[in-house]
């Protein structure tokens, strides 16, 4: 199964060298998951473009993040490992501004259809696209059991579900938190994350 959901995303990422707004379209799965590799090569030689904006892979504020992120991009798809794939794929998205409601790079992402774009793009898995529905749809979680690609979600307003972000590993999500902001990686043991942490849940791919 994992061989074929890194097929499909295999063709979004071949269609991304030719065409600057593949972010756009859906993945194709008749692209050959030989070419992965030398696709995530060039990502890492080139910033991801979505028209004329441009996410280059070492924005992140952590440097050790952004390195481990350009080896993870080189080696997730020789390893078949859809959490690194996740993770990878979702650092690119780096610094694309807040939208309510938005569900694409080119308009903006909220925090539901940032998470729910990062797994239809990676791993060609349709998730709900609401952040109530996500926690309602994944398999729970301990915190202490968290791996990368699993979904964190907060209490923001209240004691309903408002949040969600995708947990990279070493204690860190990426997520995009609020109007005037932009997709970004924060600390899940800060303060603020800690008083307003609400669960974990992993999608059924990654179980």
């Amino acid at each position: 199964m994992y061989l074929q959901r890194l097929t499909a995303a295999a063709g979004f990422f071949a269609a991304l060298l030719t065409n600057g707004t593949a972010f756009a379209a859906a993945p194709s799965p008749q692209a050959s998951i030989a070419c992965v590799a030398d696709v995530l090569q060039a990502l890492i030689a080139s910033p991801l473009m979505d028209n004329s904006a441009s996410f280059p892979l070492s924005t992140v504020d952590d440097p050790t993040i952004a390195a481990a992120t350009d080896e993870t991009l080189a080696t997730a798809a020789v390893n078949e490992d859809p959490r690194k794939l996740l993770a990878a794929f979702a650092m690119n998205l780096r610094d694309i501004r807040y939208r309510r409601g938005g569900r694409v790079p080119s308009t903006g992402f909220d925090c539901s259809g940032f998470v729910h774009y990062v797994f239809a793009h990676a791993l060609n898995i349709d998730l709900p696209t609401d952040s109530a529905s996500q926690f309602r749809s994944g398999i729970k979680i301990a915190r202490d059991d968290l791996q990368a690609g699993d979904l964190v979600f907060f209490h923001m307003h209240g004691k309903r579900i408002s949040h969600v972000g995708i947990y990279l590993g070493d204690g860190r999500f990426i997520h995009s938190p609020t109007t005037g902001e932009r997709v970004r990686v924060d600390e899940l043991g800060k303060a603020y994350w800690v008083r307003r942490f609400a669960g974990a849940k992993r999608p059924d791919i990654l179980t």
